[in-house]
This record gives structure tokens, C-alpha cells and sequence, in this order.
């Protein structure tokens, strides 16, 4: 048996996404689950469902009127911070808040 160096499971999680193409889903799916941590706690009680398409759009779900509207017009500054925790320049591409 070889022996190597020890891994973080994270590095191995993300070596098998790279060997297998996948690292744009990773990706998205990074983008999707920072979006309590980039909101904060308020606003994620509102969120009531959210993900994102193959082609980059993240859909975010809200119960609150008056939460549409104001993160509606942060959406170029919200898929900025979604981005750069992804760690891909255009993992999302668009944010369509309902």
C-alpha cells in the first residue's frame, strides 16, 4: 500500500469535483449556502427557499414584501459578495428574488 500525506476532507471534496468537471456546481452550491452569511440572520429568517440553475441564476424566495424591495436593489452588490465566497468571478450571473 502507498502511503501519502495526510488531507483535509474539504481538499479531497474539492480534488474530486475538479477531476470530475464539477467545479462549477461546487461552486454554486458554495454561492447558495453563504447566502445566510452574507445577508445576515434577519433577512435568512425571511428566506424561505433558495437555489441556483445550472446557468447561474440563484432564486431567492422571500415572505416579506418590504425585504423584496430593498434587496432588490442591492442585487448587483449581493451577486458581487456571492461571487467572491464562491471564488469564482461569475458563478452567479443573475439573483431573481420572488
Amino acid at each position: 500500500m502507498k502511503k501519502t500525506e495526510a488531507q483535509q476532507i474539504g481538499d479531497i471534496i474539492h480534488e474530486v469535483f475538479v477531476r470530475s468537471g464539477m467545479e462549477d456546481n461546487e461552486a454554486r452550491q458554495k454561492a447558495c449556502m453563504m447566502w445566510s452569511d452574507i445577508v445576515g440572520p434577519t433577512v435568512n429568517r425571511h428566506t424561505t427557499r433558495r437555489y441556483v440553475t445550472a446557468e447561474g441564476i440563484m432564486h431567492v424566495f422571500l415572505n416579506s414584501a418590504s425585504l423584496k424591495s430593498d434587496l432588490s436593489f442591492m442585487r448587483g452588490r449581493l451577486i458581487e459578495q456571492l461571487n467572491r465566497y464562491a471564488g469564482q468571478p461569475d458563478t452567479i450571473k443573475d439573483l431573481i428574488i420572488h
